[in-house]
């Protein structure tokens, strides 16, 4: 079985449990969620920040964890543990790519994409992981993996980074919102902050002068 299906696979097989689960476990409100975490003391999250740092290292969506720390912690200490989770990943996959298994990684890597972004990379540095980050079809682990492999320096590529900041804003206000105790003001903010991410990736669109970095398997 090839890679994309497997993982097409893994993602039916994963929705529907998700599913069923929903119909015969009982489900807590998002308000109960909450006050479970907050009920755990600083355990709660330190393990969510543990968490997703190590599952992120991984070709997984960070987007889950994303929403469910303004689930469970709000949009202050959500946006913390985010932000801190989403950094030390991208930090120790770059680390352990170019250092232990940059050969082992490469040739796993569509070489189209990986020459679009290695050149990107190299004319517009750390602008380039910005807009890069910017855009939702990008998924955070194979940009990890594509700048580790190619020549853009570790400190540009941390700096680039910032550029998750706009969409994991937004997406921890949204998951704040289902508490239903979201002031009108951090919806605004989490709106502007979603603008800023299409006004980058519209940016990023028009100037783009090598290949598009799209991933061949979504």
């Amino acid at each position: 079985m090839t890679a994309p299906r497997a993982r097409l696979l893994m993602a039916v097989l994963l929705l529907v449990t998700v599913v069923v689960a929903a119909l015969v476990l009982p489900v807590p409100s998002a308000l109960q969620m909450r006050a479970w975490a907050q009920s755990v003391g600083t355990t709660a999250p330190l393990l969510f920040l543990l968490g997703q740092t190590l599952v992120t290292l991984a070709p997984i969506p960070r987007t889950v964890f994303t929403l469910a720390a303004g689930l469970l912690f709000g949009p202050v200490l959500g946006i913390a543990l985010s932000l801190t989770a989403t950094t030390l990943s991208a930090v120790l996959a770059f680390g352990a790519v170019r250092r232990l298994g940059r050969d082992l990684v490469e040739p796993h890597l569509d070489r189209g994409l990986l020459r679009a972004v290695d050149a990107r990379l190299r004319h517009r540095g750390w602008l380039a992981v910005v807009s890069l980050r910017l855009i939702p079809a990008v998924p955070f682990s194979v940009l990890n993996y594509c700048s580790a492999v190619s020549s853009i320096r570790f400190r540009h590529y941390l700096v680039g980074t910032v550029g998750v900041i706009p969409g994991s804003v937004a997406i921890v206000v949204l998951g704040d919102a289902l508490t239903g105790t979201t002031s009108p003001a951090l919806l605004a903010v989490s709106l502007g902050c979603a603008t800023i991410g299409m006004i980058g990736l519209i940016v990023q669109a028009r100037s783009v002068t090598v290949k598009p970095f799209m991933p061949s398997n979504p």
